[in-house]
């Protein structure tokens, strides 16, 4: 087993030297790390504790650390996360394509209806203003072991999305919502609400400045708990080799290889 995943972390890095390989391990500073906030969450808690970024989200509003350009387009975004406290329901999301307002995000987290679980979807909207969104897969997952370092990572490639939580594939490949997949499902709950006269409001997608989901930041988070998060990997064509981050690929491989020692 050791001796595959040596095998696999030298053809990554092989393959990162034809595109692009931006990687944090927090060994530093944020660099140029921002917040990113859902609705109406105040300012999370996001330091360095051990070279590795300690993030506090008190409440269930879902909170973003974001890096990268917005021009950035196909990519894989991948980080190690290790849950510590959790007093309640919550997730670890991992997000992509984020644009002034809008992203795409995947997360793992609970679903307390109808039975209590725990599910891994993905979702894409204005991530400012939540409600509604259009979530576009999910399935049960067993929850992520508290005190444990699991992965997740996400793959955006033209319109279609890919996520795997500790190597495994569990959802994808997904179609990423247009401005007219949006349109339709307006349409669809206007008629709803309006043939069944149950006192909803209809609120429309508010496409705003729409951009398709087809370039933009990436981003990690939590919601309703604190965890550590190391280990960033982001790697595709257009992304640069590092860009004055704290480490380099050779350096990322040497703790890729002291972790490997330890199993």
């Amino acid at each position: 087993m050791k001796l595959v995943m040596i095998a696999i972390i030298i053809f990554l890095f092989t393959f990162s030297a034809k595109s692009g390989v931006f990687v944090e391990d927090f060994d530093n500073n944020f660099g140029r790390w921002q917040e990113f906030l859902m609705g109406r969450a105040l300012p999370g808690s996001w330091k360095i504790v051990n070279n590795e970024l300690h993030a506090v989200s008190p409440d269930g509003w879902t909170r973003l650390l974001t890096v990268g350009d917005g021009t950035w387009s196909d990519y894989t975004i991948e980080f190690d996360v290790k849950p510590l406290k959790k007093p309640g329901p919550g997730n670890i999301a991992i997000a992509a394509r984020i644009s002034g307002d809008w992203a795409v995000w995947c997360m793992i987290g609970d679903h307390p209806f109808p039975n209590n679980i725990t599910i891994a979807s993905c979702a894409a909207g204005n991530f400012r203003d939540p409600t509604p969104l259009f979530f576009f897969g999910s399935k049960p997952h067993p929850p992520l072991e508290l005190k444990e370092w699991s992965q997740l990572k996400l793959g955006v490639k033209e319109d279609t999305l890919n996520f795997w939580i500790n190597g495994k594939h569990v959802l994808g490949p997904i179609q990423l919502p247009n401005r007219q997949t949006f349109q339709k499902r307006d349409a669809v709950r206007k008629q709803h609400i309006e043939e069944h006269h149950d006192g909803a409001n209809f609120r429309p997608m508010q496409l705003g400045r729409f951009q398709d989901f087809l370039t933009g930041k990436v981003g990690l988070g939590l919601s309703n708990q604190t965890a550590r998060f190391d280990n960033v990997v982001i790697t595709g064509n257009g992304i640069p080799h590092n860009n004055g981050l704290s480490v380099t690929p050779k350096a990322k491989l040497a703790t890729m290889w002291g972790n490997l020692k330890r199993l």
